[in-house]
């Protein structure tokens, strides 16, 4: 349910920076809201707590939040009239998802095991470019050591998991099913 309902906040707001032509400024702003709250686990604790107050809770994110545009301060006022503030995570990651997905930008992530060198990066980069037809992509890039090697690449729903750790689990489970 929650998520439903970020991404209808997250709608509304779209529809009123595209009338304004503020879109680019808001995703910077919700990029810079989503990363800060990613970040801090205290704040996401305050946020979901119900022992804090709204007028608390409103008065830490407007602090926090302070360089942020006038669309972003309106947004945090209406979660928290709307006692909703748990979700400013969600309505700014999904505001992130519905311009990237407007403005044709797609977007991947790759896993690896070691950080990627910038002539593979640029050689993921078009081989992505290539498989979506988009000219336009953001590749995030993370490291987990738990895949040993290889990667997993992940372009929206389609995921392609070429990580040694994840032969170890074809392989055990070969050998499981033969004895």
């Amino acid at each position: 349910m929650s998520n439903r309902a970020a991404i209808r906040y997250a709608k509304a707001i779209l529809q009123s920076t595209n009338k304004n032509n503020t879109g680019a400024v808001l995703f910077g702003d919700m990029q810079s809201v989503y990363d800060t709250i990613q970040g801090s686990r205290e704040l996401q604790t305050v946020l979901q707590s119900p022992v804090i107050k709204a007028a608390e809770k409103k008065q830490a994110l407007l602090s926090i939040f302070s360089g942020q545009s006038e669309t972003t301060h309106s947004l945090i006022n209406l979660l928290v009239e709307n006692k909703r503030t748990s979700l400013l995570s969600k309505v700014a990651k999904s505001y992130i998802d519905l311009y990237n997905d407007m403005q044709g930008v797609k977007v991947a992530n790759v896993t690896t095991a070691v950080p990627l060198s910038s002539d593979l990066e640029a050689n993921v980069i078009s081989k992505i470019k290539e498989l979506t037809g988009s000219e336009k992509v953001h590749l995030k890039s993370d490291i987990d050591p738990n895949i040993i090697g290889g990667f997993i690449l992940r372009v929206g729903d389609v995921q392609y998991d070429a990580s040694i750790a994840n032969q170890f689990r074809k392989l055990k489970k070969e050998f499981s099913k033969s004895i």
